[in-house]
C-alpha cells in the first residue's frame, strides 16, 4: 500500500495530531506488522472484500493512540479527513470501515495472539538497529484502572497492574504482563526477564526476590525500604555512601516510569477499556510496542 497522505501540502496547518501521525507513520515497521497479520487475515472469497491488513492496522493503533471505541472510530472517519488519510481512505467516494469491521479485525489480533508477536517484532525491529540492550533491565507495576474490585495488602483497587520489563539503558520495554491488581509484583518479576541480563533494577516492592527467582545469574538492584533510607545518619561516612548507592539505583530504576507516562498521558489511557484480562492485557502490550516507537522516534527518524 501506498503510504498515507498526512496533509504535507504547506497550505494544511501542522497541529499536533496531524505531526504525531507523521512521524508514527513514519517509525512503524509497516511491513513486517503486516506480514505478521496476513496469515491469519480473511482472504476475502466470498461476500464483499475485506479492508487492506495495514489500513486495519492503522485503524487499531489510532484507537490505541486515541483512546477511540469502536463506534467512536467509525464515526471519525466521517468527521476527521485525518484519520482517513492516516488509514488510506482519502477517496471520498469509498466504502468505509464500520463498527462491525473494526471489532472483528480486534478479534482477529485477540483470536491469534498477535499484541505480544507485534510487541517481539517491533523490538526485533529496534534491536537491528542498536536501540535495545540485553544487560540491564529495570522491572516495575503500575496501576490501570477498571470497573472490578480487587485487593491489594490492606488497600483495595479498582482494575489491574501491568507489569512491565524495560531496557535500563534506552527505556524501551521487552516484556509484559497483566495481572488482577491483588497480585503482587514480586510473582511476576521472574517472566518479565529474557534469560540474559546481568543486573536487575527494581523498587522496594521485590525485596527478597533473590530468593526467589532461579535467575541465579542475575544481580538484583533492589531499592531500600523508605524508612530504612531515611533513618540512614547523613553525619555518618558510611549512611552517607549507602544514601548514594541508593540514589544512583533510582536514578536507574526512574527510567521504567517513562513508559508508563507515555500510555498514560500521551496516549490517554486512564482506564482498562475491556472485560476481562486477557483482552485488557493484549491491548496493554499493544500500547507498550507503540510506546517503544514513540520514545525512539527521534533515533528513527535521524536513521
Amino acid at each position: 500500500m501506498r503510504e498515507a497522505n498526512l496533509g504535507l501540502d504547506l497550505t494544511t496547518k501542522r497541529t499536533r495530531k496531524r505531526e504525531f501521525l507523521d512521524q508514527m507513520n513514519r517509525v512503524v515497521p509497516w511491513g513486517e506488522l503486516v506480514a505478521l497479520v496476513l496469515p491469519p487475515a480473511p482472504e476475502g472469497k466470498r461476500g464483499r472484500r475485506p479492508f487492506p491488513v495495514e489500513t486495519m492496522l492503522r485503524i487499531h493503533f489510532m484507537q490505541q493512540w486515541f483512546t477511540l471505541s469502536d463506534p467512536a472510530m467509525g464515526e471519525a472517519f466521517h468527521d476527521v479527513p485525518l484519520f482517513r488519510d492516516f488509514a488510506a481512505l482519502d477517496n471520498w467516494n469509498m466504502r468505509l470501515p464500520d463498527e462491525s469491521t473494526i471489532l472483528r479485525f480486534s478479534h482477529l489480533l485477540e483470536k491469534h495472539e498477535l499484541a505480544a508477536q507485534m510487541l517481539a517484532t517491533v523490538n526485533a525491529v529496534l534491536s537491528r538497529k542498536g536501540l535495545l540492550l540485553k544487560a540491564g533491565r529495570a522491572v516495575d507495576a503500575t496501576l490501570i484502572a477498571a470497573p472490578s474490585l480487587t485487593k491489594k495488602g490492606n488497600q483495595w483497587y479498582f482494575g489491574m497492574t501491568a507489569h512491565i520489563g524495560v531496557d535500563a539503558e534506552f527505556r524501551l520495554v521487552h516484556a509484559v504482563q497483566g495481572t488482577a491488581a491483588n497480585v503482587h509484583d514480586i510473582v511476576k518479576a521472574e517472566a518479565l526477564l529474557h534469560g540474559k541480563e546481568t543486573v536487575v533494577y527494581g523498587d522496594a516492592g521485590y525485596r527478597g526476590i533473590q530468593k526467589r527467582t532461579n535467575a541465579k545469574a542475575v544481580q538484583w538492584m533492589v531499592a531500600m525500604c523508605p524508612g530504612e533510607r531515611a533513618a540512614l545518619d547523613k553525619n555518618d561516612a558510611l549512611d552517607r555512601i549507602v544514601n548514594e548507592i541508593e540514589c544512583l539505583k533510582a536514578s536507574v530504576r526512574a527510567k521504567v516510569e517513562h513508559p508508563f507516562r507515555v500510555i498514560k498521558l500521551q496516549f490517554g489511557v486512564a482506564k482498562a477499556r475491556y472485560r476481562g484480562l486477557k483482552k485488557n492485557t493484549a491491548q496493554l502490550t499493544t500500547l507498550f510496542a507503540l510506546s517503544n516507537l514513540w520514545m525512539a522516534r527521534r533515533k528513527l527518524l535521524k536513521m
